[in-house]
């Protein structure tokens, strides 16, 4: 996210006016559904962050959005990038991220917040608005009120200038204020809940003409509607009879934090969520996330949230779709859109098929939509319904378009799978006459600068006693040196041995301690405690002895009460302790220097010279607080490109001055915690099911194309505790293998889907596969098994029972075709062995 011209902001938000959508819209609500030009609308939504992206990005997410059976993308106005200084701005375009959005024909709701929470630095605040005179975030504050009235007057008044709002023929049908305020309301009292009231009346006073939302607000005034955020929203109830059953944040996954394990949510269990939510009533539903994307530069909250925001969503971090998860929920939309004439003509019905398990019917004069749930974690279940047997899978609902014939089950997944790798163009990045080296990526070899140790600017201020860090910074920087000298004497203690003890208490969130330029020792706090009680031993000598400590953040706080208030850096107590005392260093006169020498020279924009490079081949490697820089051709066509940093120990990276973020691949998850395959049965939740215990986070970062150029590209990284960047590679996205499993027990291919109208013969279950690319067949059937296989994708294996013809029959009917289908049928495959449910399962690769 680089910085451009300063520019009024609402300038910067506007470019022209909505040229999509021709006429305007009328979008009201009742306590049913949202309503459009007087039409209750089954809605189908999904998060995509326009700063998580990159705009030559967004036409492809949204159409894979679009693809995936979607009606509305859901983004949050992101206040800090769109004003870092009060009246100012820098290019980040909303408006044309919702013209985007409305160019491939689907709405948006728009959050403006302000507070959005999202992982984000500060919950997407300006830290500027810490320092306006007498305010207090999130409560009734005239100050904090004026700005962020001020604020969203500015957004609202931008996307009406562009046309954008429904009511102006644009795609905007939905607009939230606040952010799950009712989590955190009792602590603010009665302030609070007026600040909430105002909030609200301040909203619709801004007359959109489309319906306002408060999430997770359970006292949410007439006329917003409060909306509900979790992994499941089947039991939630609007406060008022007058108001629809809307999910605001359906979470896909979790979020990644460094230190941590990689959290993903099954397929199966997020199907269920969304199935259960509209059999229980629900008309509007939106995944959070549907593509997470990057936490580009600095812009990660916390802290110690990873610069990877992939989310396990349906669509990836790369912008790749998630298989089978992206290809279930399209059917399980498909399946959803089949019942929306009876889901907005008629009111449930509910009754209960046995234990655990339940029937809920929308019935109306010629349409009729039935749902059946097994919400039991352990046990599969058979049950009759309308004078037939239905098998239920244990935590999954079918979905009966007509009362009677079941189109789908969240527990069987018709969609393939898609395995892949980010494969590694090794030695990328090494000097060019390595002979090792891949030619085309040949770079001109690394230059390094040394970040000095301490204070080294003439702006540095000197203060007694310790300072916290974001009052001093204003985030300025993630760095701040805290500097003091130590006399002492020949006689002292603290000789005595020639060693003394330093401890060093820190708010977070990293420390590194140096002793008269030399590191003497270091710490860092996690995502669950960010505080840092360091106690390391420390050589001093007779006279003067300089003390630096460096202090690092690794993103704002930006979720809880008080968030806002929440601090960072050495706050002490600082002591020296030796066999026979201690000196207390806490309120001696410290010298501040906010950020790095390199951050004042600029050294991560290559357009920038500077005397501080050397160009040296045998330049220093696992050094801290060192820069390096180099050379290098990207890789060629247009596969995902990503760094792996893998031998580096934690910094930024800056591809032609852009940064990709913070890396951090020495901050390893636990080794405990993750588990082989995990049950999609019963609740979910963020610690439920992980995976890359004992590794790095993260190791992969992501360089978007368009941050590439032609020819000759530049790589900075500012290197903190120390790597070596010859083993650092570039690596591409690739597809291994596309699989399928289908058992004759699963229903048709929902496409296949028969009208009772239609009066024809219902098609029985088929596999399908579909090369995952434009242009590419089906070269090669790795394997095939119609019978009773078993194993993962890339690790299938026959059963005892298995019909010999099908490799033969999946190969004449795929090999050669982009996308095919194989009927589970005995004319296909015999039949092997009798009174078995059988299953045809294929892995296959495409070129």
């Amino acid at each position: 996210m680089a910085a451009g011209t300063a520019t009024p902001l609402l300038l910067l938000l506007s470019v022209l006016c909505f040229v999509g959508a021709s006429r305007a819209a009328n979008v009201t609500y009742d306590h049913r559904a949202v309503v459009i030009d007087g039409v209750r609308r089954v809605v189908v939504s999904g998060s995509i962050h326009y700063p998580r992206s990159t705009p030559d990005m967004w036409p492809g997410l949204i159409q894979k959005a679009k693809d995936g059976g979607l009606d509305v993308i859901e983004t949050y106005v992101f206040w800090d990038i769109h004003e870092p200084v009060r009246g100012q701005a820098r290019r980040k375009d909303l408006v044309r991220f919702v013209k985007a959005v409305a160019n491939a024909g689907l709405y948006v709701h728009l959050r403006i917040g302000p507070y959005v929470c999202a992982e984000w630095n500060y919950g997407g605040f300006p830290v500027w608005l810490h320092f306006v005179p007498g305010i207090k975030f999130r409560t009734d504050n005239a100050a904090f009120k004026a700005e962020m009235q001020r604020f969203t007057e500015k957004v609202v008044d931008t996307m009406k200038g562009a046309g954008l709002y429904a009511s102006q023929g644009g795609p905007i049908i939905l607009s939230q204020i606040e952010n799950e305020y009712g989590n955190v309301d009792s602590s603010y009292g009665a302030a609070g809940k007026a600040y909430m009231r105002w909030a609200a009346g301040m909203a619709v006073s801004l007359d959109t003409g489309v319906p306002w939302v408060m999430c997770q607000q359970s006292d949410a005034p007439d006329p917003l509607i409060n909306t509900c955020n979790g992994f499941y929203c089947d039991q939630f109830t609007p406060n008022s009879k007058s108001k629809p059953k809307m999910w605001t944040e359906n979470w896909s996954g979790w979020f990644l934090s460094f230190g941590g394990a990689v959290p993903y949510r099954p397929t199966e269990d997020l199907a269920f969520a969304v199935a259960r939510f509209y059999q229980r009533g629900g008309t509007f539903q939106n995944y959070y996330m549907y593509h997470g994307g990057t936490n580009f530069g600095r812009s990660t909250g916390g802290p110690f949230i990873a610069t990877s925001y992939d989310y396990d969503a349906p669509i990836d971090e790369y912008g790749m779709v998630r298989q089978p998860k992206w290809g279930h929920l399209r059917d399980v939309h498909k399946a959803i859109k089949l019942c929306e004439p009876a889901l907005v003509a008629a009111e449930p019905s509910y009754s209960s098929l046995g234990q655990n398990t339940e029937a809920t019917v929308y019935q109306a004069p010629s349409v009729c939509a039935a749902f059946l749930a097994n919400i039991d974690a352990q046990s599969d279940k058979t049950v009759k319904f309308n004078g037939n047997m239905y098998k239920l899978p244990a935590w999954s609902v079918s979905i009966l378009p007509d009362c009677k014939n079941v189109v789908l089950n969240t527990a069987q997944i018709n969609s393939q799978v898609t395995t892949s790798e980010m494969r590694s163009l090794r030695s990328s990045t090494q000097d060019s006459d390595d002979s090792s080296i891949t030619p085309e990526l040949a770079t001109a070899g690394w230059s390094y600068a040394i970040e000095p140790v301490g204070i080294t600017k003439e702006n540095a201020l000197t203060r007694p006693g310790l300072m916290e860090q974001i009052n001093t910074t204003a985030d300025a920087s993630d760095f701040l040196w805290y500097s003091t000298s130590i006399i002492v004497k020949g006689d002292e203690p603290y000789l005595n041995g020639s060693q003394s003890n330093l401890l060093i208490n820190s708010l977070g969130h990293v420390l590194q301690v140096y002793i008269n330029g030399k590191l003497a020792g270091s710490a860092k706090g996690s995502a669950s405690s960010s505080l840092i009680s360091l106690q390391t031993p420390v050589t001093l000598v007779p006279g003067k002895n300089k003390l630096d400590l460096l202090s690092t953040t690794v993103g704002l706080a930006n979720y809880g009460a008080f968030f806002d208030l929440v601090g960072a850096g050495v706050t002490g107590p600082v002591k020296l302790s030796g066999p026979n005392g201690a000196l207390d260093l806490s309120s001696t006169d410290w010298t501040y220097q906010i950020g790095l020498r390199g951050e004042d020279l600029h050294l991560y924009n290559p357009s920038e010279v500077s005397p501080e490079w050397v160009s040296d081949k045998a330049y220093p490697t696992n050094q801290p607080l060192i820069w390096y820089k180099t050379k290098f051709t990207a890789p060629a066509g247009d596969d995902p490109v990503a760094i792996d940093f893998t031998g580096m120990g934690k910094g930024e990276a800056w591809v032609n001055g852009q940064s990709i973020g913070r890396y951090w691949p020495t901050n390893l998850a636990p080794q405990s915690g993750c588990v082989n395959s995990c049950n999609y049965r019963g609740s979910y939740s963020s610690n439920k099911c992980l995976k890359k215990c004992g590794q790095p986070s993260q190791t992969l970062y992501h360089v978007p194309r368009s941050f590439l150029q032609p020819g000759s590209n530049d790589l900075v990284l500012f290197e903190q505790f120390g790597g070596d960047p010859r083993l650092i590679s570039f690596t591409t996205r690739q597809t291994n293998s596309i699989c399928a499993h289908i058992s004759e027990m699963h229903p048709a291919q929902i496409d296949s889907w028969i009208t009772p109208q239609q009066n024809a013969q219902r098609p029985g279950p088929s596999l399908r596969l579909e090369c995952p690319r434009e242009g590419q067949v089906i070269s090669n059937i790795k394997f095939a098994s119609f019978g009773t296989p078993s194993g993962t994708c890339g690790n299938y294996n026959h059963g005892e029972c298995s019909s010999s013809q099908a490799l033969a029959v999946v190969q004449e009917a795929c090999v050669g075709m982009s996308n095919c289908s194989v009927s589970l049928s005995s004319k296909n495959f015999g039949n092997p062995c009798s009174g078995v449910t059988k299953s045809l399962v294929v892995e296959a690769a495409c070129s």
